[in-house]
């Protein structure tokens, strides 16, 4: 919030009033804020100063940058093309599914659609089911969400440490999953289809101001269409200036590990020891 020109005498704060600075590569006219040192540690919007009773320009402009960057992250093109044969090349099998939104504009406008498998898609499902492949122990879905950027930057990463560690200790997780239009909620019944005991969505998280290109992975034991937001478990803020691959993989893997063992998942599962 901006200072009123009555809180600079009345109202200077422990740091002391407010006064324009200037210097090298300052602007005279912006009134700096005292916490202006702490922006270093964070790229949330504080301590971002005012020229009357405004904003300064830059401050403006690049928030104006940010929202644009985060829209354009909502309608950025999906490429589960391009993902099969990355993770081919690393020699996942992989399966494409559509959710009933059968685009862009009907996915953000009926998220219930988003949650959905289409027909032919669950056919799909149901014949790989049917061959008598093993149900997978954690299945892995990538969804694109609401940032396409998320999924190309740091799934693939995300899937690789944590499929490879699993599978070294014996865990069966399938076919990767690429869905399309996705919703959290579609990796339910692409999990009940599939007979997984768990499944693990790597999906993009709605942009933010600071950041279009979250990943968010939601983990969910015995899934089935009509789970409840609470019975799966959410790891948040996964990419390199937020929350590291590593760490994530790690959370997951330990989520997955108790979840089998105690046989749910969700909000009472995080009040278990680990």
């Amino acid at each position: 919030m901006p200072y009123e020109d009555n809180e600079i005498d009345q109202n200077p704060g422990p740091a002391g009033p407010i006064v324009p600075l200037t210097g090298p590569g300052l602007d005279p006219a912006v009134i700096e804020n005292p916490w202006q040192a702490l922006r270093r540690f964070t790229p949330a919007r504080i301590a971002l100063g005012r020229t009357g009773h405004s904003l300064p320009t830059r401050e403006l402009l690049e928030f104006q940058l940010a929202h644009a960057q985060a829209r354009d992250a909502v309608y950025a093109e999906y490429d589960p093309a391009l993902l099969s044969r990355q993770l081919q090349e690393r020699g996942y099998p992989v399966l494409q599914v559509h959710s009933q939104a059968g685009d862009r504009k009907t996915f953000l406008l009926r998220p219930d659609m988003g949650r959905r498998l289409a027909p032919e898609s669950r056919q799909l499902l149901q014949k790989y089911a049917a061959q008598g492949n093993p149900p997978p122990g954690l299945l892995f879905v990538l969804g694109d969400g609401l940032s396409a950027q998320a999924i190309h930057r740091h799934a693939v990463a995300v899937l690789d440490q944590t499929a490879l560690a699993l599978k070294a200790e014996g865990w069966e997780t399938g076919p990767v999953v690429i869905a399309s239009q996705a919703r959290v909620g579609l990796g339910d019944e692409i999990g009940q289809v599939l007979g997984a005991e768990q499944v693990a969505i790597l999906i993009g998280e709605r942009p933010g101001l600071s950041a279009a290109d979250s990943l968010g992975i939601y983990l969910t034991y015995n899934p089935y269409i009509g789970r409840l937001e609470s019975e799966r478990n959410c790891i948040s803020n996964v990419r390199p200036e937020g929350l590291v691959y590593e760490a994530a993989s790690s959370s997951l893997i330990d989520l997955a590990k108790r979840a089998r063992l105690f046989k749910f998942s969700g909000v009472r599962l995080k009040d278990q020891p680990g």
